[in-house]
C-alpha cells in the first residue's frame, strides 16, 4: 500500500473534480470566448466555477480571477501592485521565508530599484508583530506575505498587514499567498483586511494548471500578461476550462476546515507522541503551526537518503518545497537551524484523507530506517 505524505506539493485529485472535468474534455470543450452555443455553455461552465472559489472565500464572484498556476498569480498580483502603486512610494515589506514564486519576484524588483524588507522569523517561524510595524512606514506600497510556510506549516498573523499599514498611513496593498492555508484555514480575505489573496488547485485535490486571484472590490494593479484580455484583462489566454471546473468541484467538496482542523491536530499529536519514542528525531515544525505540515530531522541521516529509503517502501515525502529541489532549504537556514539539521530534514505533509494507520506505516518504516541506515553510513 502506498503511503502520501507529500500533500504540500500536491494532492491527488478527487473525485468530484474527475467528474467535473471530463466532460469539459470529451463534449463541452468550445471556447468560453465564443459567441456560439457551444461556446455559452462553456462561458456557463466557467461561471459555475467561479461562484463555487468565490464561495469558498466568502466573496463575489466578480473578485475571482483565474489564472493559469498559483505562481502565475503570485507574480500578477506582486508586479501588478508594484507597477499600480510605483508613484507613491518605494518600499515593500514581505518575509525572509517565502515561496519562490514570491522570493523571486521580490528580488526582480529590488533590481529594479524598490526597496524590500524581509520581514525574518521568530522561534515560532512566523513574522513577529513588532518587526512589522518598524518595517511598515509611509512610503510602503506593498505588504506580501504567505498564510502559511510551506515547509514548516508556520502560521503568519496576517489579519496585522492592513493594521500595520494603517498605523503607518501606507498607501500599501496587502497581499497573501494562502496557496498553502486555502481548505485547510477559515480563509476570509474580505474580513481580514486582504486586497489580494492568491489560491491554487492542486493543493485541494483539484487538478494542476489553475489558480486563482481574488482582488478586492475596488482595487486595481496591472496586468502581468497581455494578450485576448480574458479573465478582464487580467490573466490573458485561453481558459483551461476542464482544470477550472475541477478546481471549482474540489473548492465546493471542501469540508468545513475547523472540523478537518481538529481530525488534523488529533493526527499531528499521535505522530508526535510516537516519534519521541525514535532516537534522533527533532521536529522543526513549530507547536502552532498548521497541523497538516510535519517538518523533521533525523540526526546523521540526509534528507534524500531517508526520502529514497522511504519511497522504495511505497512512502512518499520531500525534503522541503518541491520548487528548491536539490538546494538546502532557505527557509530553515533562515530560521538559524544548523546546517547538519537542515540536511537531514523531511518534511511530512498530510490531507484531510491521510489516516493514522498510513501514520502508523510511516513511523514504522522511519523506525526502521534509523536502525538500517545508520549502520551504513
Amino acid at each position: 500500500m502506498d503511503i502520501y505524505l507529500d500533500n504540500s506539493a500536491t494532492t491527488q485529485v478527487c473525485r468530484e473534480a474527475v467528474d467535473a472535468m471530463l466532460p469539459l474534455l470529451t463534449e463541452n470543450y468550445g471556447n468560453p470566448s465564443a459567441v456560439h452555443a457551444k461556446g455559452v455553455r462553456a462561458k456557463t461552465a466557467l461561471e459555475t466555477a467561479r461562484g463555487r472559489i468565490a464561495e469558498a472565500l466568502s466573496c463575489a464572484p466578480e473578485e475571482v480571477y483565474f489564472a493559469h498556476s498559483g505562481t502565475l498569480a503570485n507574480n500578477t498580483a506582486i508586479f501588478g501592485a508594484a507597477e499600480m502603486k510605483k508613484r507613491a512610494g518605494n518600499r515593500i515589506v514581505t518575509t525572509a521565508t517565502e515561496h519562490p514564486s514570491v522570493a523571486n519576484c521580490m528580488a526582480r524588483l529590488e533590481e529594479r530599484g524598490f526597496e524590500v524588507i524581509r520581514l525574518k522569523p521568530s522561534a515560532n517561524g512566523a513574522f513577529a508583530p513588532e518587526d512589522l510595524l518598524r518595517a511598515v512606514n509611509k512610503n510602503t506600497i506593498l505588504i506580501s506575505c504567505m498564510l502559511v510556510n510551506n515547509e514548516t506549516g508556520a502560521i503568519n498573523p496576517v489579519e496585522l498587514l492592513q493594521k500595520a499599514a494603517r498605523r503607518a498611513g501606507a498607501p500599501a496593498l496587502i497581499h497573501v499567498d494562502a496557496i498553502q492555508a486555502f481548505g485547510k484555514l477559515p480563509v476570509k480575505p474580505g474580513k481580514m483586511g486582504i486586497d489580494l489573496l492568491t489560491i491554487s488547485g492542486h493543493k485541494i485535490h483539484g487538478p494542476k494548471g489553475v489558480g486563482a486571484l481574488y482582488i478586492r472590490k475596488g482595487v486595481q494593479i496591472r496586468p502581468y500578461i497581455v494578450g485576448g484580455g480574458q479573465e478582464n484583462g487580467l490573466f490573458s489566454g485561453t481558459e483551461a476550462l476542464p482544470a477550472i471546473a475541477g478546481f471549482g468541484a474540489a473548492a465546493a467538496a471542501l469540508p468545513d476546515p475547523r472540523q478537518s482542523l481538529e481530525k488534523m491536530q488529533q493526527l499531528r499529536r499521535y505522530t508526535l507522541e510516537k516519534l519521541k519514542n525514535i532516537p534522533g528525531v527533532t521536529v522543526n515544525s513549530p507547536a502552532d503551526g498548521l497541523p497538516y505540515i510535519l517538518n523533521l530531522s533525523v540526526a546523521g541521516i540526509p534528507s534524500q537518503v531517508l526520502i529514497n529509503y522511504l519511497s522504495e517502501r511505497g512512502i512518499y515525502v520531500s525534503a522541503g518545497s518541491a520548487c528548491k529541489k536539490g538546494h538546502r532549504s532557505e527557509v530553515l537556514s533562515v530560521m538559524g537551524l544548523p546546517p547538519a539539521r537542515i540536511d537531514s530534514a523531511v518534511r511530512v505533509s498530510m490531507s484531510r484523507y491521510t489516516t493514522f494507520e498510513e501514520m502508523d506505516g510511516f513511523l514504522r518504516a522511519l523506525a526502521n530506517a534509523t536502525k538500517e541506515i545508520r549502520t551504513k553510513l
